[in-house]
């Protein structure tokens, strides 16, 4: 018997190589020995036995059309309603499930939600919150380098948009600037143009700091894993790919102390400073290049929870919830 068809319901293009694309193009090949899975960007009507949305909002209207067509199939007597998971990405958890009609449609109409950090849960609204599941993406580990003693590295990753708060990274460049010995890369496309010429004005002003622009994965991969820390600003986050590819790649993180971000890197991390703090980040990267054992303390912190991004445990995850969804219903 061949396998069943999958949709994979993904706004995001393989160009953007952001988070979304990453997951939707790893759950296909993670689910490949039990499910043939296709992603699009949206769904046309094909025939398939299952769809996997990422994001409630963007993805409502293949959402709707999926859920109007396996209402139609049952009642025409052609079999059980086909399977629905709804993945929820930050601006799902943290925006537009609290007012955005579509997102809320997408979480009713879903057999199963997925989120992607513990905390996640803690969003969903209290009917649809039996519905939750989470599972934590993954990458696989690369080796940790040695890092240069001469002075600190930091590396923000996340294209230049509001909800990466990258104001914060460049008022705290701005504070360090007189500090030669710490490094800030920052990269990312430039989404938005203020925010892009806010980023080159810093460049210009702060010998430090270097927007790097969008950059090819691989590199940086490689820069993650060059950096002693990886900053992430953010005010929103459903689950940052970056925080774990940090983590599976022996860099520490700094963060702000939002769910996103506590749901990936614990509640006791010590790594944490206030939503758009620039002070305070700048004083936790003065300090982890001033007080090694605070940075050391990092590290044996992310290694602790390495496991949680180990590809093995995601996957299982993945296929578990699959199978019961669609294996049992069809048996």
């Amino acid at each position: 018997m061949p396998h069943p068809s999958a949709i994979i319901v993904c706004p995001a293009v393989p160009q953007s190589n952001n988070g979304n694309w990453r997951t939707a193009e790893r759950w296909r090949r993670m689910l490949a020995p039990m499910v043939r899975a296709t992603i699009a960007q949206q769904w046309n009507g094909e025939t398939h036995a299952l769809m996997l949305a990422l994001h409630a909002r963007r993805s409502a209207a293949s959402i709707a059309a999926w859920d109007r067509s396996r209402a139609r199939r049952v009642k025409e007597g052609k079999g059980q309603p086909r399977p629905l998971i709804v993945v929820l990405t930050g601006t799902d958890l943290y925006r537009d499930i609290r007012s955005d009609a579509g997102a809320h449609r997408s979480m009713r109409v879903a057999d199963a939600l997925v989120v992607l950090q513990e905390r996640g849960l803690r969003s969903l609204p209290a009917a649809v919150r039996g519905k939750g599941a989470v599972i934590y993406q993954s990458c696989s580990r690369r080796r940790s380098v040695r890092k240069t003693g001469r002075h600190l590295r930091a590396v923000m990753v996340g294209h230049l948009r509001d909800e990466k708060c990258p104001q914060t990274l460049f008022a705290a460049a701005r504070l360090l600037r007189h500090r030669n010995d710490i490094k800030i890369d920052h990269v990312g496309a430039a989404l938005t143009p203020g925010l892009a010429r806010s980023a080159a004005a810093t460049a210009r002003a702060c010998p430090n700091y270097r927007w790097l622009g969008a950059r090819p994965h691989a590199d940086t991969l490689r820069r993650i894993q060059r950096a002693h820390l990886l900053i992430n600003a953010s005010s929103m986050e459903g689950g940052a790919h970056a925080i774990l590819e940090a983590v599976r790649t022996g860099t520490a993180v700094l963060a702000s102390r939002i769910d996103g971000n506590v749901g990936m890197l614990g509640e006791d991390y010590r790594g944490y400073f206030p939503l758009m703090d620039a002070a305070g980040l700048a004083r936790l990267l003065q300090r982890c290049r001033d007080e090694p054992q605070l940075l050391a303390l990092l590290d044996r912190q992310c290694r602790a929870r390495a496991p949680l991004f180990h590809p093995r445990r995601e996957q299982q995850a993945l296929r578990r919830l699959v199978s019961r969804l669609l294996f049992r219903r069809n048996g």
